[in-house]
């Protein structure tokens, strides 16, 4: 079989599985690898509806077990041998496992699920070199990464999403996948039409509400009393204070960025030049209305003295993000 690297939103293995198949899930996110797994064995059930399957964690695998599972069996029916957390592998186990991969059986699909990196890198080489079909499964820890994890959720439901609405579920749901592919799922499934932020903020009301960037758009918008509700709920709700300091450290940042930006660009160049896209630059650009120069530095200076004091140099962190909420959105309306 070729050896395929596909994208991990959309990757499943297609077509009939041929003899041998063998396919390595690497990364670190668990719904990813969940997922690469229910492909695979969709794709064997469709071939053969009786496929049987053998989920097997690190742990279950003993010397000679791979052998006893990928035995052939009376009625040859296909299997699909699952083998998780393959990087933990014992040495033995390994040795049995590249004895395998030098003479697949021609009735089994082997799926290995590798979190990458330095730790059983043997076995990911011998894998890849066994021509295996590869599914990236990277944590995604950056928000432009969940966010276009979300786009391409409801791209995949056959959904369209406005680019505000999509950003406002990652605001609202935070850094869990599952969460996030549950969302869209439902959202997908109950709204008719575009889904647009308004239907977003009323599905997840109160947790959108608690997002550390409605606390950050309130204050850069000039509008104290409801940044102060926000971050009031946002810290009763459990959202760390660090997190409201690099929202509103963003959200000043964005201001300072549009206002110094060159006039008369495209608003495709503005977006490359400024690292936003287009849809962030026209919520940015109604925010800055009453800003001056000085309002942004004395808004960083807030923002430095609140993280500083969110991270052990203060006793009262909710003091802290109180006292620079009310001094940036003081500092919207400096002009």
């Amino acid at each position: 079989m070729a050896a395929r690297t596909a994208r991990s939103d959309t990757a499943a293995p297609t077509g009939p599985l041929g003899p041998g198949a063998l396919t390595l899930a690497v990364g670190q996110e668990e719904l990813l690898l969940d997922r690469a797994v229910q492909q695979v064995v969709a794709a064997a059930r469709a071939a053969d509806p009786d496929t049987d399957v053998r989920d097997l964690a690190a742990g279950d695998l003993q010397p000679g077990t791979l052998a006893e599972v990928t035995s052939p069996s009376l009625f040859a029916e296909r299997k699909v041998v699952v083998v998780r957390q393959a990087q933990d592998l014992a040495a033995d186990v390994v040795k049995d496992i590249k004895g395998y991969l030098a003479a697949p059986a021609e009735e089994i699909t082997l799926v290995l699920l590798h979190a990458g990196g330095a730790k059983g890198k043997a076995l990911l080489d011998a894998a890849r070199k066994a021509k295996a079909t590869e599914i990236a499964c990277p944590k995604m820890t950056k928000p432009a990464d969940r966010l276009a994890f979300v786009r391409a959720e409801f791209r995949a439901a056959g959904r369209s999403a406005t680019p505000a609405a999509c950003q406002a579920l990652v605001d609202a749901i935070g850094s869990d996948l599952r969460e996030l592919a549950s969302a869209c799922s439902q959202l997908a499934a109950d709204v008719p039409g575009t889904i647009d932020e308004e239907v977003v903020a009323r599905y997840y009301t109160g947790r959108a509400e608690a997002s550390s960037f409605t606390v950050a758009d309130r204050a850069v918008e000039g509008r104290t009393a409801e940044a102060l509700e926000a971050l009031r709920w946002a810290l009763a709700t459990g959202v760390a204070p660090v997190l409201v300091t690099s929202a509103l450290a963003q959200g000043v940042r964005a201001i300072g960025k549009l206002a110094s930006a060159p006039g008369g660009m495209r608003p495709a160049d503005l977006a490359r030049e400024l690292g936003m896209p287009p849809w962030k630059i026209d919520r940015v650009r109604q925010q800055m209305r009453g800003w001056s120069a000085n309002g942004v530095a004395l808004a960083l200076t807030a923002v430095a003295d609140a993280d500083a004091a969110v991270k052990g140099g203060g006793d009262d962190p909710a003091y802290a993000l109180e006292k620079a909420v009310v001094a940036i959105a003081g500092a919207a309306r400096s002009r």
